[in-house]
């Protein structure tokens, strides 16, 4: 998962340069200092801003409040443009206190300030100070803070109240086509946006939000499609280079992501990694496999929920289910990847502590996003239902929904490995051994789960002596006995009575209960049944017989004699 900005100005740090002397030939040349609307013109806000903050300090500016006012409004624009709404708000701030008739749209500019750091109930209250009026381009501007002020203090009642006074005019389309994305609605975004272009093609900008929805509708090739017409003309755009940088890494590696955004590198004058963009050293450790994740995600969880989501992958990745869990119990999913995840953390803790309300609270999020309209054509739609009847142990179900998917995910270890332990619960043996086999991945391979279930599926397929093989390779531990366990009763269930035998002896040896004995006892038999009817090897029955001998019964003497004479007569050693 990738975090996006999706703001109408695009951010953009240059050096401020121009305003220095440069010798040339040991003569210094003048340089005259660039006006405001040529950094404007350039999207240069560090140096807009950087010429705003100079300005300010002039004495020109001081004793000319008109001018500092309008300075002081110069650098609110551009920290926002910057994403700085934090310095824009105390701007604003400063010149609300210096004017006695501040401009009339003061108190939406804060609000929208507000909104952006985060203070959702302050933004109401300042937006609602606003212009009284019911017309106009600044009635109209605060029913927008309105609207997305009401979905982040999740009020539906006002949400819907403001959403019938939204015009058709373009600000208005666009803060609607804003909450369709924010609700994961990125279809309805995309025809909004699409809409608006077709009115006027000058709307260079709205090319990068119809690719940042294709992006979140996995259309990755489209996405790129789209943006490149954005690029076209502003090649250092970061929003439009990192959005690039996210679908090649969707579509290719970490490796190409990292790649694209070496732009910004050059346009910077700095290595990528420096970069104080949240956004940029989000991605760039998600780009390098979480290489820092501890680090980087942790400060941008209250910035960015997507932070708080990679911290989880992270952790699940390493097995530490609880410090994902620890993240995610309280979290509220917006977006269907979202829902995916706390459904894996759940559905993880529940299997792990055998919790059945976390494991229902994970099929319910698979449902979720399985069953929208919008991801339930998709691979991770049905992947979801998959799981979700997994977790249901509707196997029939979850061999639907795996099958209409297996030739996009041929390749993928995690789905071959949900496929068999699918094909082993339905008793598709052969099937589940395939797909157990084709499992490359050293980490699954480690995993009891995939040990005991592929060991089972050996047995049911006449690969007995690879069920004890896989024993043998676990160290002493409540695991390996629990494998023991199931290897002696299914080899007995299946006929492989030597392995059976095998198990019994040692269950026998670490816990000498009646009920191992009786096992050990009827493997014995079994086994040497086989042998007389030439499905054993002869060279077994000495084996047989010294399994026999580590038990004090008095049964074993019986069979053992039965065994030594057939053993004497046949020409086979036996002791």
């Amino acid at each position: 998962r990738l975090q996006m900005l999706h703001r109408a100005g695009f951010k953009t740090k240059t050096n401020i340069k121009g305003s220095l002397d440069r010798h040339d030939a040991g003569k210094a040349k003048e340089k005259k200092v660039p006006d405001m609307e040529t950094f404007l013109q350039a999207r240069d806000w560090s140096g807009a801003l950087g010429l705003a903050q100079w300005r300010l300090g002039t004495e020109e500016c001081q004793n000319d409040p008109s001018k500092k006012s309008e300075t002081l409004l110069w650098m609110a624009y551009c920290a926002s443009h910057l994403g700085d709404f934090a310095s824009a708000l105390q701007n604003i701030q400063t010149y609300m206190k210096s004017e006695e008739e501040p401009e009339p749209a003061a108190q939406l500019w804060k609000a929208i300030c507000l909104y952006a750091v985060g203070e959702y109930k302050e933004a109401e209250q300042c937006a609602l100070k606003g212009p009284s009026s019911h017309l106009g381009p600044l009635a109209q501007l605060q029913n927008r803070i309105l609207f997305h002020v009401a979905n982040k203090m999740a009020d539906e009642t006002k949400l819907t109240i403001y959403l019938q006074k939204l015009t058709t005019s373009i600000e208005d389309q666009l803060s609607l086509a804003s909450m369709q994305f924010m609700r994961g609605h990125y279809q309805e975004a995309t025809d909004v946006y699409k809409r608006i272009l077709l009115e006027g093609r000058e709307n260079l900008a709205l090319h990068v939000y119809v690719a940042l929805c294709y992006y979140k509708l996995d259309f990755y090739d489209v996405s790129l499609e789209m943006l490149q017409l954005y690029l076209n003309q502003y090649p250092d755009s970061p929003c439009a280079v990192n959005l690039k940088a996210c679908n090649h890494y969707r579509l290719y590696n970490g490796a190409a992501a990292e790649a694209e955004l070496k732009v910004l590198s050059a346009s910077a004058g700095v290595p990528i990694s420096q970069s104080e963009d949240p956004v940029l050293q989000h991605n760039l450790c998600v780009f390098r496999g979480g290489d820092g994740a501890t680090k980087v995600f942790p400060p941008l969880i209250n910035v960015m929920p997507e932070a708080l989501i990679n911290l989880c992958i992270y952790h699940m990745h390493r097995s530490e289910y609880n410090e994902a869990f620890q993240l995610i119990k309280n979290f509220e999913p917006n977006a269907p990847e979202d829902y995916i995840v706390k459904g894996v953390v759940l559905a993880a803790v529940g299997q792990e502590n055998n919790n059945s309300e976390f494991k229902k609270q994970a099929q319910q999020c698979f449902q979720i996003v399985g069953s929208a309209p919008s991801h339930c054509d998709t691979i991770p739609g049905r992947q979801c239902m998959a799981m979700c009847f997994f977790l249901l142990e509707q196997f029939e179900d979850v061999q639907i929904y795996l099958n209409s998917i297996k030739q996009y995910m041929a390749a993928d270890d995690n789905f071959n490995f949900n496929f068999g332990i699918t094909q082993a619960s339905l008793g598709h043996w052969r099937s589940a051994e395939e797909a157990f086999n084709s499992i490359q991945s050293p980490d699954i391979h480690k995993e009891f789960t995939y040990i005991a279930w592929k060991a089972k599926a050996n047995i049911h397929t006449g690969k007995a002596h690879l069920a004890w093989e896989a024993y043998l390779s676990l160290d002493a531990s409540p695991k390996s006995y629990t494998l023991l366990q199931m290897i002696a009763n299914e080899c007995y269930a299946q006929g492989h009575f030597f392995y059976a035998l095998k198990a019994f002896d040692v269950l026998e040896r670490l816990d000498p209960s009646p009920e191992y004995w009786e096992g050990k006892r009827g493997a014995c038999v079994g086994a040497f049944q086989r042998l007389l009817a030439g499905k054993e090897p002869r060279e077994s029955l000495r084996e047989m017989i010294n399994m026999l001998r580590n038990t004090s019964n008095p049964q074993v003497e019986y069979i053992l004699r039965v065994m030594k004479r057939w053993g004497k007569d046949n020409n086979v050693p036996t002791g």
